[in-house]
């Protein structure tokens, strides 16, 4: 049962990862000036994948705060309605938080890298 919950959990938090990759990448693209506009004044290229890790790093941390509060909220109804005793632990709540970030980190790299490369006059005359 633990080997197929960790099965499921995997497969979830690609899905998730590949889903925060698309949403940063068609970012990138709709910002191509923004960034542009960022180099031609002297941003370095790590300060534009900074730019953009972060933004993924966002995105995945508010979405693994949801999870825990739909597992601890689904975990408590779960004990009251059938009579299970559920304990959630702070160490797997705060594992969960964590391997959240990691796959933002993980998958919002490439869109980051990508934003970073774009030369400033090719960025300002994209459109």
């Amino acid at each position: 049962m633990t080997l197929l919950l960790g099965i499921i959990a995997s497969v979830s938090l690609l899905v998730g990862g590949i889903g925060i990759m698309n949403i940063m990448l068609v970012s990138v693209t709709e910002r191509t000036r923004e960034i542009g506009i960022r180099m031609a004044v002297g941003a370095k290229t790590w300060d534009i994948r900074l730019q953009f890790i972060l933004e993924a790093l966002t995105l995945s941390l508010i979405g693994g705060i949801t999870g825990i509060i739909i597992g601890v909220s689904g975990s408590s109804i779960l004990s009251s309605l059938a009579g299970w005793p559920t304990v959630v632990s702070s160490s797997s709540i705060l594992l969960a938080f964590g391997f959240s970030g990691l796959v933002g980190i993980f998958f919002g790299f490439y869109p980051a890298y990508k934003a970073s490369l774009l030369e400033p006059i090719d960025a300002l005359r994209y459109e």
